[in-house]
């Protein structure tokens, strides 16, 4: 699943008439590095989701045969977020599959093919990484996701009354998991029609295996931005 439907407001003027997927590093739209990439590590289908200049990503994908299968999850009319958009799109996926979520603005040197294969077995599982920001997943010593916390704020969120924040490993999510249909799927009926996954996360990781992995020497940029574009062109020469 490739999340692609985003405004992409943190990279305007940019995307001010071209959506985020389409904006351009090294030559190549966002869009196109990380399906190459998915389709380098074993990736044999993918499904977009689009909303922001939707048309423009569609008419994009089927301009050429990219040698692998990619459907698009149309939210032309409603951004769904991203539990909404995972939810509208699940459908088009083979249910008994674990699923693959990349978002579109995120570059790793991740061997996203090992990732897959050896960590399919939870519910979901959430690739982190002990970087520094204001938001961090907290962990149990088993790796197990047991809340949220704003460092800046004091803002906590756990499904555990008795958390101690003290005591949990903070780590920074990626932007890139793995979830089981099969599980996960009854659980979002009971979610509204555009939501953000981690709400499903947070509010249900006392009830389902939801585990977080650290990668050695793990590099990710977040290409959220426009101060983030020429580290994003140097990224992506060294990944070639």
């Amino acid at each position: 699943m490739l999340f692609a439907a985003g405004l992409g407001t943190r990279l305007r003027p940019l995307t001010d008439h071209t959506p985020k997927a389409l904006v351009k590093v090294a030559g190549q739209p966002l869009f196109d590095i990380v399906v190459n990439r998915l389709r380098s590590h074993g990736c044999s289908h993918i499904v977009a989701n689009v909303h922001h200049f939707a048309q423009q990503i569609i008419d994009h994908v089927a301009q050429k045969d990219w040698g692998i299968r990619i459907d698009i999850s149309d939210e032309s009319d409603r951004l769904l977020d991203t539990g909404g958009g995972l939810k509208k799109a699940l459908p088009l996926f083979n249910p008994a599959m674990p699923v693959l979520i990349h978002n579109v603005d995120i570059m790793s040197n991740a061997n996203l093919r090992q990732f897959y294969a050896e960590h399919s077995d939870n519910a979901a599982t959430l690739l982190v990484s002990e970087r520094p920001t204001q938001r961090y997943l907290l962990f149990d010593a088993d790796m197990r996701l047991v809340g949220w916390t704003n460092i800046s704020t004091g803002e906590v969120r756990t499904p555990y009354a008795d958390l101690d924040v003290a005591k949990c490993r903070k780590l920074a999510f990626s932007g890139i998991h793995i979830i089981r249909p099969d599980i996960v799927a009854p659980l979002l009926k009971d979610y509204p029609e555009a939501f953000p996954i981690m709400d499903l996360y947070l509010q249900n990781c006392h009830k389902i295996h939801i585990k977080g992995v650290v990668m050695d020497n793990l590099k990710l940029l977040d290409v959220g931005k426009q101060q983030t574009l020429d580290a994003a062109e140097k990224f992506v020469k060294e990944l070639s």
